[in-house]
């Protein structure tokens, strides 16, 4: 039984302490927040102990949950990583890619186990995709999200955008080449509605949009490949597989879909699967999977180097706009 406490009791800091509770290799200890209001709030709630420094629950804790704003993220880590200590960390891991590296220098000393919390790498419409992803070479994405003030503290890019990069740079296995980006400031300080488009060096493109001004709320990627298309939609947890072979004669079945290529070119049949998407709590999934990898000295779903090299497109993306 590993023994975790929560930095951070907002919004999402909630969601994680209900899920922690329902982890059976996880004992929950209690939760640090500097707010006196929301710390009251959910320490009444959950029946928790509220710690009143960060220092004594890193003391008193295996694993260190990272729930704060972004700002805090390496603050905390750091420590918590000094002291010997697990440390699970929301996305964005850190707020820059330099804080990323020093990060990573600290674990490396420490030698414990860090993940980072790209939620969408465990929503089951990806995990059901992902025996049928194959060398994409054209890849499409759409973050879009109303308006929501909670977000705006950082552009769009590191709000939305980044789990749609995490998920390419987990898919596509090559280096980054060229990256085109726009973007504009609407709402907010920073881009609040970004286009990027990542050139590979295997020659795979990705575009993605991202978006927090819209009427309606969409997250939807399209994947390309070799006589396939693999379409995921991570909102309604939903996918659906199109692929194309090769056939000399027509179907018997009178409703089968052909392709005919033209004269001398041979005809393709068409078939659309949609894979059993079972129904998980992502962020559950996520924190049991962190567990599993430090009972089992195993590596991380998303380790501390996946985080980082999310946050370094990122920002490779944002200095390509100019606002």
């Amino acid at each position: 039984m590993l023994k975790i406490g929560v930095l951070g009791a907002g919004h999402l800091g909630k969601i994680h302490l209900k899920c922690i509770g329902e982890i059976e290799n996880f004992e929950l200890t209690g939760f640090y927040d500097p707010d006196d209001a929301t710390a009251q709030q959910v320490e009444n709630e959950f029946n928790l102990r509220r710690y009143d420094t960060l220092a004594e629950i890193i003391n008193d804790v295996d694993v260190i949950d990272i729930v704060t704003p972004t700002v805090s993220h390496y603050e905390c880590a750091a420590e918590s990583l000094k002291k010997a200590k697990h440390v699970f960390i929301e996305k964005p891991i850190v707020a820059t890619p330099e804080e990323a590296r020093k990060l990573i220098k600290i674990a490396e000393e420490a030698n414990v186990k860090v993940q980072v919390g790209h939620v969408e790498r465990f929503n089951p419409a990806f995990i059901a995709a992902q025996p049928f992803l194959e060398h994409p070479m054209f890849i499409e994405t759409h973050r879009l999200a109303q308006f929501n003030p909670r977000g705006t503290d950082v552009p769009v890019i590191l709000d939305l955008m980044i789990h749609d990069i995490d998920i390419i740079l987990s898919v596509v296995k090559s280096n980054v080449r060229k990256i085109n980006a726009s973007g504009v400031p609407i709402v907010s300080d920073t881009p609040d509605i970004a286009n990027a488009r990542i050139e590979f060096d295997n020659g795979c493109v990705a575009n993605l949009t991202a978006s927090r001004i819209s009427m309606k709320n969409m997250r939807k990627s399209r994947f390309f490949q070799r006589d396939a298309y693999i379409s995921i939609d991570f909102l309604t947890k939903e996918c659906e597989i199109v692929k194309m072979k090769d056939i000399e004669h027509d179907p018997e079945d009178p409703f089968a879909m052909v392709l005919d290529l033209g004269e001398g070119k041979g005809k393709k049949e068409i078939s659309i699967h949609k894979p059993e998407v079972k129904p998980i709590n992502a962020i559950q999934t996520e924190l049991e999977s962190f567990a599993r990898a430090i009972l089992n000295n195993e590596t991380p779903s998303v380790t501390i180097n996946d985080g980082y090299m999310a946050l370094d497109i990122a920002y490779r993306i944002l200095d390509k706009i100019s606002y």
